[in-house]
């Protein structure tokens, strides 16, 4: 008999992220054009976004810490409640004429709370579901996450071209507490963890046992997430600050432009989360190497066009298929590679690891915003002397990487 996938709990769950995902993406969209525009500088827009990720880099294992150790339930509403308090404060700050310092603090204060709670929805699926349901559960998360960045870009653009940047404060503080609400309706097991010793011995105490857990049991997904890191370098760069760079400053297009081919790349994120959940038992882990192929191919074709004699719409279309796939793909890989590290990480250290995915796997991003960020203002003139070594890179990465994901698949 097959298990249900949409259980209350997962259900509250899913009603949770629909609406805290709506307002938090309808927001960054917001504010990032709005630091976009008010600054015209590709360097300072990526400073600021990595500026803004190093809490969650820096915290999120202290967030898997408290997530194995403390009542999930009670960390979501809690940290849902103070994301709602922060966009009030940073609404204060704006209006007092500080609106950059509000922006660049309101993202540092939501990547802090981020830090703490990624981890723990994460651990929350397989407490939840089981068996083939925990893929799904994954594909039908990342598709909520697919859907809300397909749906916000129009929002976005339109209240922001319409009214500013103010309304979608306010929306998204309704959201966070909305979600707060929702998630007081689910309902978890909760067996305290003994405690011995103070805050910093369960500290060490906790890193010790997932550190001997990741370098001696499960060594290969240590592994899985340094690639993923070394890859999501590439994706920061070209992806998060040159795609908006590039459509924005380099082709010159409206905010329109920007949000449609936003919302583009949900729906092909959105497809790859179905065909995650379609494909869930045919997929082999031995094959994710191709989809690193398929990135590279994209950033070389992305970078030839720039080299060519073609119009700029011509250019814009092309260019938004290339990042579609990409995000297809990208879809994919994280969807199925998180589902395999959640089926072999045991239930006592679950949140901890969730957090080494979510630190491993944004380590490289700032790294990858601010050089890129330099890289596309220097050649701003020729960006393809950016695109094409970088996709060569990343297919030279996927090529290396065959060995090792059919190893990864033959180890239990």
């Amino acid at each position: 008999m097959k298990s249900k996938l949409f259980t209350r709990n997962f259900t509250f769950l899913m009603l949770g992220q629909i609406s805290s995902l709506l307002g938090n993406y309808t927001l960054k969209f917001a504010m990032s054009m709005y630091v976009l525009e008010k600054t015209g500088s590709a360097s300072i827009f990526a400073g600021l976004l990595a500026l803004s990720m190093l809490p969650t880099i820096l915290l999120s294992p202290l967030g898997g810490i408290l997530a194995d150790r403390a009542n999930r339930r009670g960390i979501m509403v809690a940290l849902d409640a103070l994301s709602g308090a922060a966009v009030l404060a940073g609404i204060l700050v704006f209006e007092s004429g500080h609106d950059l310092f509000s922006i660049g603090g309101l993202l540092i204060l939501l990547s802090v709370l981020g830090a703490f709670e990624s981890p723990t929805v994460q651990a929350c699926i397989p407490a939840m579901l089981s068996g083939d349901n925990i893929v799904k559960g994954n594909a039908a998360v990342n598709q909520v996450g697919a859907i809300a960045s397909l749906i916000t870009p129009f929002l976005g653009s339109a209240l922001y071209t319409a009214f500013g940047i103010r309304p979608l404060f306010y929306g998204a503080l309704l959201c966070f507490f909305l979600t707060a609400g929702l998630e007081c309706f689910i309902r978890l097991e909760f067996h305290p963890t003994e405690k011995k010793g103070g805050v910093f011995s369960v500290i060490r105490e906790d890193f010790a046992l997932s550190m001997r857990f990741l370098c001696r049991e499960q060594p290969g997904i240590l592994k899985l997430l340094l690639l993923a890191a070394l890859v999501s370098f590439f994706v920061a760069g070209t992806a998060v600050v040159g795609f908006p760079y590039l459509v924005r400053n380099v082709l010159g297009l409206s905010t329109g432009h920007y949000g449609i081919a936003e919302s583009a790349m949900g729906v092909a994120a959105i497809l790859g989360g179905v065909c995650v959940g379609i494909w869930a038992q045919k997929i082999r882990l031995r094959n994710l190497f191709i989809l690193f192929g398929l990135f590279g191919t994209c950033l070389l074709l992305s970078g030839v066009l720039f080299a060519l004699p073609l119009g700029v719409m011509s250019r814009y279309i092309l260019l938004l298929v290339f990042f579609c796939l990409c995000q297809w793909g990208c879809s994919i890989f994280s969807t199925y590679a998180l589902s395999v590290i959640q089926s072999r990480t045991p239930e006592s250290l679950m949140g901890k690891v969730m957090s080494y995915v979510m630190t491993l796997s944004l380590s490289a991003q700032p790294l990858g915003q601010i050089l890129y960020g330099a890289l596309f203002d220097l050649f701003s003139k020729s960006v393809y002397w950016v695109l094409i070594p970088s996709g060569a890179a990343v297919v030279f990465i996927g090529a290396a990487s065959k060995g090792f994901f059919r190893r990864l698949e033959e180890t239990p």
